[in-house]
């Protein structure tokens, strides 16, 4: 029986954003995908990224500033610039390999992560987008996988995104920090225009 593939199309000019947003993780993968439909859309995406797994040529919907998550400084410097973050897409990405080297996931994606959200406090940035998982459910109990599903992750990778989100709920609680997770299956291909995809060299 073959699969269904779903198409999904969001139009980002109902979110009525400000003109400048910053995107951590820009020149990777669903990145460089958001940065194309926020350019397309009439916004300026600035890509902040390491290149540790992103690539320089998928940059090309706006500037790129190379820069860790951990760099406070930094992070501040462009949240204080833009008005808005989204997605923090592109860390340490992989499932299998979170099983291998959990401490990794943790140190970079969970710390690095709430670094972001501290600078967008202190810089007064109250718009986040959360690039999550699928994974935080775990082992589905029943199909189709229903936003109110327990979430109960039985690996490293969607521990961390759950942790992301539950961090994300407080900083909403206590902040007033407005966001929204984005809890993908498997993002696979290329846009229409063949102008980014997955590259696996």
């Amino acid at each position: 029986m073959p699969k269904r593939v779903h198409r999904f199309t969001f139009d980002l000019r109902c979110l009525a954003v400000p003109e400048h947003i910053l995107v951590i993780g820009g020149a990777g993968y669903i990145g460089s995908h958001v940065c194309k439909a926020l350019g397309r859309a009439g916004y300026s995406p600035v890509t902040f990224d390491n290149l540790s797994q992103g690539r320089r040529r998928a940059v090309k919907w706006g500037p790129l500033e190379r820069g860790n998550l951990h760099d406070v400084d930094v992070l501040l410097l462009f949240s204080a610039s833009c008005d808005r973050c989204g997605p923090p897409s592109r860390a340490c990405a992989y499932l299998g390999e979170s099983m291998c080297a959990p401490q990794t996931y943790f140190q970079n994606n969970v710390t690095g992560t709430l670094a972001l959200l501290d600078a967008m406090l202190i810089s007064h940035g109250k718009h986040i987008i959360f690039s999550s998982t699928c994974a935080i459910f775990g082992i589905p109990r029943h199909f189709p996988i229903a936003e109110n599903h327990p979430l109960q992750p039985v690996n490293p990778y969607g521990e961390f995104k759950l942790m992301i989100e539950k961090a994300l709920r407080w900083y909403r609680e206590f902040h007033k920090m407005r966001w929204a997770s984005l809890r993908y299956l498997n993002p696979a291909g290329a846009d229409p225009d063949v102008d980014t995809g997955e590259p696996h060299e």
